[in-house]
């Protein structure tokens, strides 16, 4: 399969190497594929920031989400419900178990419920402000 030409890419301030661990544990079949740290001479790394993300790939169900962090020279947005990441579960459980690890220590914006033809979902802002809506049809 060739790989998708689009990707989303999520910048953060200083988390994006827990965020993309903690996604490898929540969601199936996820798994780091690269992770370059700043490093002590990379000329936008202040002292202390040497091991920000610089580039960070994760494949999830072999779609690719990009990572980086920025250092404090920069200032980053917060993310917005107004973006999310949808994710199409293959069942009931396994839709219980991404909307209870992605709803720990985050917002449930909606559900879970039954919308139209959907059986179950959700629409969840984690605790790392990235917002997900789990669909089981």
């Amino acid at each position: 399969m060739e790989a998708p030409k689009l990707a989303p890419f999520l910048t953060f301030c200083g988390k994006a190497e827990e965020a993309m661990k903690f996604y490898t544990s929540a969601l199936p079949n996820a798994e780091i594929k690269e992770l370059v740290l700043f490093g002590k001479n990379h000329p936008y790394a202040k002292e202390g920031e040497e091991n920000l993300v610089l580039f960070g790939s994760l494949s999830i169900a072999g779609y690719e989400i990009m990572f980086q962090d920025m250092g404090s020279a920069h200032a980053v947005p917060s993310f917005s419900w107004s973006t999310s990441l949808y994710i199409k579960c293959d069942d009931e459980a396994e839709f219980d178990a991404i909307f209870n690890a992605l709803s720990q220590g985050g917002v449930v914006m909606m559900g879970p419920e039954s919308v139209g033809h959907i059986r179950k979902c959700a629409w969840i802002t984690d605790k790392y402000g990235i917002t997900w809506q789990p669909v089981w049809e």
